[in-house]
């Protein structure tokens, strides 16, 4: 059997990087039942109102939506259940430490394949406030405009 090669994205939580101020990042590995893989090929997964949590040293995903194989039968998953996540006991050690501290959580950002292997890339995120929001944007439009003013300058339209 011929064993995949690279990524395959499935699901992005782009709303994320809007609502939360993004300070580390880390890809963990899932532990899925059969039927969830076989969603996931499929396409079919929402990070939407996912977070992950440290329980007993472990990191534990929650509220990710994987829905139901179509073509599974009574054997199929729940598809809002806690999902088990893969990490060294050292990341796990650092995360934990950073989560204690006010105001961070653990998010999703995506969730992929890669060589043939589910995986999930965490952020640990503090919330922005709405004046942050509106900042951000602001930021973006300006940044846009340069760009664009540049482009005709060189181009010799100014």
């Amino acid at each position: 059997m011929v064993r995949e090669k690279g990524t395959k994205p499935v699901a992005q939580n782009k709303k994320a990087r809007h609502d939360y101020h993004i300070d580390d990042t880390w890809e963990a590995g899932m532990v899925l039942v059969g039927t969830e893989v076989k969603s996931l090929r499929a396409g079919r997964a929402s990070l939407v109102d996912g977070f992950a949590d440290i329980e007993n040293g472990e990191v534990w995903l929650h509220n990710v939506h994987i829905p139901e194989y179509s073509q599974g039968t009574w054997t199929n998953h729940m598809a809002r259940r806690k999902r088990k996540l893969l990490l060294n006991r050292a990341e796990i050690n650092k995360i934990e430490r950073k989560v204690a501290a006010k105001g961070y959580t653990l998010i999703p950002l995506s969730l992929y394949f890669k060589d043939g292997r589910a995986k999930v890339e965490l952020a640990l995120a503090r919330g922005k406030k709405e004046y942050d929001k509106r900042h951000t944007i602001a930021e973006r439009q300006a940044n846009r405009e340069k760009e664009q003013a540049i482009g005709r300058r060189l181009k010799g339209i100014e």
